[in-house]
């Protein structure tokens, strides 16, 4: 069982699960998502679709030998404009998720995030730096609703011996990347492709660090066929500013977009890195597509499906 189905990592978790030969049910509630990510799984009987909110309850008959959890809006615009929905998705969400973990004998693994580290002190970030997290900023949503996430999972794996993983996910990228979601590669992407300015917050001397979806989805099979408990930080350790993306999506896509500059949000991380050793050393694993290559895929995806109509050039 995969919650979170229809987002970007769901959808690219759903696919491979199925590829192996596995029987998956989704579950989504489409809140952040128009269900086109599966649009190609709707004709595979091995796969079934759930339209459910797992903060109320997660209506999936078992058993099941993995619950996968990734239900969560995960860019800032989605999650500032539902923000106590995505408090009661990491919370009671999580909770009805190892439950169901519990009740079936499953392995389960949260998808967690970089931004339990807030605007890190600590860098490259390790699994085992606590963070520089604001509790009651406007990204506390996010933030604290995967920190609260993590001690359930870790108190149902201390208290009910559930067979439980997380998972530290840093920024991610790929085909099914919503255009508009707010991200910064979809956002520079899609302007670049249109010929319209590309939008900086801030210097662009923020870092980000880039892990294309094939290689994110290998990462969270790996744990979840492992016994490691976590927390496991999956992500790409090639570290980039945010000015230089833009340089790089202005290359792929040949754009001559110009690029402006606007007041950096609050609480913006300034810099973000995974060490990536544990994940290295445990379970043999490491990303894999270079982000010139990835960004490349992601804007023929983007072309292809019609999500943007590249601006004429000459």
């Amino acid at each position: 069982m995969v919650t979170g189905a229809a987002g970007l990592l769901g959808s690219h978790l759903c696919r491979q699960l199925l590829s192996e030969g596995a029987e998956v049910v989704g579950v989504d509630d489409l809140s952040t998502s128009d269900g086109s990510n599966l649009a190609d799984l709707g004709g595979d009987a091995r796969f079934a679709f759930v339209r459910a909110d797992v903060s109320t309850g997660i209506p999936v008959e078992g058993p099941a030998e993995l619950v996968a959890h990734l239900a969560s809006p995960a860019s800032p615009p989605d999650y500032l404009r539902l923000p106590l929905e995505t408090l009661r998705v990491g919370s009671a969400g999580t909770w009805h998720a190892l439950d169901l973990a519990e009740r079936w004998g499953a392995r389960f693994v949260l998808a967690s995030t970089s931004e339990v580290y807030g605007d890190p002190l600590c860098h490259p970030q390790t699994e085992s730096y606590w963070g520089n997290v604001n509790p009651v900023g406007p990204r506390s949503v996010y933030d604290e609703a995967k920190r609260f996430a993590e001690a359930l999972t870790a108190a149902h794996r201390r208290e009910r011996s559930t067979d439980t993983a997380i998972v530290r996910i840093f920024n991610t990228y790929g085909p099914g990347l919503r255009p508009g979601d707010g991200r910064v590669v979809s956002n520079f992407l899609v302007a670049a492709l249109r010929g319209e300015p590309l939008t900086i917050y801030g210097t662009g001397e923020q870092t980000r660090s880039l892990c294309y979806v094939d290689d994110l989805v290998a990462g969270i099979l790996a744990v979840a066929r492992s016994t490691l408990p976590g927390p496991v930080n999956l992500g790409n350790p090639a570290e980039l500013t945010v000015l230089e993306l833009s340089d790089l999506v202005l290359e792929v896509t040949a754009s001559s977009s110009p690029v402006e500059h606007r007041p950096l949000p609050v609480d913006d991380p300034t810099r973000r890195r995974p060490d990536i050793t544990l994940a290295t050393t445990e379970l043999g694993w490491a990303p894999l597509v270079p982000v010139r290559e990835g960004l490349g895929r992601t804007a023929r995806w983007m072309i292809d499906q019609g999500l943007v109509s590249p601006a004429r050039r000459g």
